[in-house]
């Protein structure tokens, strides 16, 4: 009985480092979440410009990416230009400004450009909370009717557009389900 009691800590020991070890090959870009086939949440929130209250039933109507961004995300003005560029091809986006200054995202947005034909001022979180948002940035992509269909973390790069979402987004816009 007490050679095991001496053993326990080993075992309890390398359980942990078992557990460690698998953790070192996540890939933070796969996080797994619980909104992929559900509706987008309902939110009634102001635009980043303007001052309109929009809600999720803005967002449907055509398949589109929506992007969580903020002034204070060094990763965010990383992507920002190849948003741009996405949008410039006739890409919808819409853009999420995710616990910012209303003002200072009206400025970034003025200095860098605008991709989103709808941008939502979540100052507070809510929205953010509610889709489960870990950081910024993140982009879901979303069909027609508002579900969610995928979620990518991290900069939306050429290789990223290409590999992961410009097929799905291409599905969605041929009227399948990805």
């Amino acid at each position: 009985m007490k050679r095991w009691m001496m053993l326990l800590p080993l075992a309890a020991f390398l359980l942990l480092a078992v557990f460690l070890y698998k953790g070192l090959f996540l890939k933070p870009d796969e996080l797994p979440s619980a909104m992929i086939g559900k509706a987008f949440p309902a939110f009634s929130l102001k635009a980043v410009q303007g001052g309109r209250t929009l809600t999720e039933a803005d967002l449907r109507g055509r398949p589109a990416l929506v992007n969580v961004w903020g002034t204070w995300c060094p990763s965010c003005k990383v992507e920002h230009p190849y948003l741009n560029q996405l949008a410039g091809q006739g890409v919808v986006i819409h853009g999420i400004n995710y616990k910012d200054d209303n003002a200072a995202a009206q400025k970034w947005l003025a200095e860098f450009h605008n991709p989103y034909q709808l941008d939502i001022d979540d100052a507070q979180g809510t929205l953010g909370l509610d889709l489960g948002v870990y950081g910024a940035p993140e982009t879901f992509l979303i069909d027609a009717q508002g579900i969610i269909r995928y979620k990518h973390v991290g900069v939306v790069d050429a290789s990223v557009w290409r590999e992961q979402l410009a097929p799905r987004y291409q599905q969605l816009l041929d009227g399948a389900t990805p």
